[in-house]
């Protein structure tokens, strides 16, 4: 079961709801299906929709593995860190941590990923990290995180 969350989290975001019943959680969730129409009319490429069949590891990681030690390591650790150590202060609802996590996080996914791919994923770093302090918990990170891989590469990412 999702714990509910406490009436304010230490950023001094207002939290009041768990995370079944939080609109803004659901808005994220609906944000990746939009980002991925709108990629795909931007690209105008046609999905090979059977490709995970043939390379299971190739998609199951990415989307079961990698998103529960990307967010344990860079929103359950990095950014407790930063918010401990550095700053608890926020700008809007992104608190400084979250930010400084998002840059690094970012710039990781440039040993990897073409620039252009890298840098888009500062935005949904952003959320997983504002959904970290907002519930104080690593379980919409991670669902989300595997939600938008999940979509982002059956779409995008069929080996060549």
């Amino acid at each position: 079961m999702i714990p509910a969350v406490q009436a304010t989290v230490s950023s001094g975001l207002p939290v009041t709801r768990t995370l079944w019943r939080d609109r803004l959680f659901w808005l994220a969730v609906m944000a990746g299906p939009l980002c991925w129409l709108l990629l795909s009319l931007l690209l105008r490429q046609t999905p090979q929709w059977t490709w995970p069949l043939a390379a299971p590891a190739d998609y199951l990681l990415p989307v079961l593995l990698y998103p529960v030690l990307e967010e344990i390591v860079f929103r359950g650790l990095l950014q407790e860190l930063a918010q401990e150590f550095i700053s608890r202060r926020t700008l809007g609802p992104v608190s400084l941590a979250n930010l400084l996590t998002s840059l690094v996080f970012t710039g990781f996914h440039f040993l990897n990923h073409a620039p252009l791919w890298a840098a888009l994923v500062f935005f949904p770093s952003l959320v997983f990290g504002f959904f970290k302090d907002r519930h104080q918990t690593l379980t919409a990170p991670i669902l989300l995180h595997g939600f938008y891989n999940a979509g982002f590469l059956l779409l995008f990412t069929a080996p060549a």
